[in-house]
């Protein structure tokens, strides 16, 4: 009993090491992120702002599925950090995209619109689903 819970503790630094990394991979993803949209998605979750709430928590777990996907399926942290960098790309691509398809969008999720909101949210998580399954080789 106690040689098998000190063999699952040698998995520890690993865990640190990925948990590090996805850490500061989701701290650069919201860093680039709250760059390249033209709103302030701080300011309107402060400020009660539901649409922009939704849709940055969409884009959140949109990163983070595929970047659990990397974490899981990666051979060492370089390869992990790769497909992390992978899926924030895709990430942001899908913001500009939905934001030209659904016109004025980051208007429309700085006015509240909450329909706005969940469509943002919706193709990023949708996209970060795909993303990551594409990420399971």
């Amino acid at each position: 009993m106690l040689n098998t819970a000190l063999s699952s503790l040698a998995g520890i630094p690993s865990f640190l090491a990925y948990f590090a990394l996805a850490v500061l991979l989701l701290v650069l993803f919201i860093r680039i992120y709250t760059w390249v949209t033209p709103h302030d998605e701080f300011a309107l979750i402060r400020a009660n702002n539901p649409a922009a709430a939704i849709a940055f928590a969409g884009a959140l777990i949109g990163f983070s599925w595929p970047l659990s996907s990397a974490i899981t399926h990666s051979l060492s942290l370089l390869d992990c950090a790769i497909w992390g960098a992978v899926a924030l790309v895709v990430q942001i691509l899908t913001f500009l995209i939905s934001s030209i398809a659904l016109k004025q969008l980051p208007k429309r999720i700085t006015e509240g619109e909450l329909a706005a909101g969940l469509f943002s949210a919706g193709c990023s998580i949708t996209i970060g689903m795909l993303n990551a399954a594409c990420m399971s080789y």
